[in-house]
């Protein structure tokens, strides 16, 4: 079966800023935990799940139903990976600031990969949590990711506006379909470099965009196919018609990807960098204070 890889990195490009007075600060706290169950396991799964996760006496519990994972990822994952039965299951732990988003997957999860649901936290705006994904059989591992995603919002209170899910989503796709054909790692420096050159350029235009995606994409070698660039200038183009925090962009392709590393240490990167500071000083950048105090 096909890994799917999700660079799910522009997840939280697509993060809308809502123009209100004042931060908006996440109300959880270090050590803080969440356990999502897919709601089709049977009593027995569901006893298997939370002996696997182990989570600590105070955890808070929900469930993730099929309705759930059709609403959050069925525009664009394909139905026969999201199936009919919600199974999959995580637990997220909030950790202290700086310490980044740990992913641990069990060997039943065959669809979605730890990079996946690690970026599609980072483009939430989860920053730092310990994430454990499993189940009792072999899954996709959708009901998991739609429950990462509704662990934000029932432990903040704070919703994740649907722009920002389908985007996330979208991207999401995108990415494991380039990944199917030329690997996680190169999936992975296309997807960063990209963000890292939209940050910098500021396209005005998808021709634009459609520029720098072929240029990255000659860069690493990778060959994609008319119908994978098309999609990629409509993604990145409608996170350039969304108000959001390249500079956050910019930290989270510099964490997560060696080449994304490289190219911000290198004199290019650094002038980029430094053109993009307080670019979007305008915007409430409550994003970044997701899952912190």
């Amino acid at each position: 079966m096909n890994k799917k890889w999700i660079q799910s990195l522009s997840l939280a490009l697509a993060f809308l800023c809502i123009m209100v007075t004042g931060n908006v600060f996440a109300d959880v706290a270090e050590g803080d935990t969440l356990v999502s169950l897919g709601a089709n396991l049977t009593d027995t799964e569901k006893n298997q799940m939370i002996q696997y996760f182990n989570p600590p006496k105070n955890a808070e519990y929900i469930e993730v139903t099929n309705e759930e994972e059709y609403r959050y990822l069925g525009n664009f994952v394909p139905a026969g990976k999201i199936g009919s039965k919600a199974i999959s299951s995580a637990m997220v732990t909030y950790t202290k600031k700086g310490s980044g988003i740990n992913i641990t997957l069990d060997e039943h999860i065959k669809y979605i990969t730890p990079a996946t649901y690690r970026n599609a936290l980072v483009t939430a705006g989860v920053t730092d949590a310990d994430v454990s994904v499993g189940a009792p059989i072999n899954v996709s591992g959708t009901a998991a990711l739609t429950g990462i995603m509704k662990a934000y919002e029932v432990s903040t209170g704070e919703k994740i506006p649907e722009d920002v899910k389908k985007l996330a989503n979208e991207e999401m796709v995108i990415a494991s379909e380039i990944t199917e054909d030329v690997g996680e790692e190169k999936t992975n420096d296309l997807i960063n470099t990209i963000k890292l050159e939209v940050a910098d350029k500021m396209p005005e235009s998808p021709e634009e965009v459609r520029v720098i995606i072929n240029n990255i994409s000659n860069q690493y070698n990778i060959n994609l196919s008319d119908q994978q660039i098309e999609r990629l200038v409509q993604l990145f183009s409608k996170m350039q018609n969304t108000n959001i925090d390249w500079e956050k962009i910019e930290k989270g392709a510099k964490k997560y990807s060696d080449k994304a590393k490289e190219y911000l240490s290198s004199e290019e990167g650094q002038e980029m960098l430094e053109k993009s500071k307080g670019l979007f000083a305008r915007f409430i950048d409550w994003i970044m204070s997701l899952f912190q105090k």
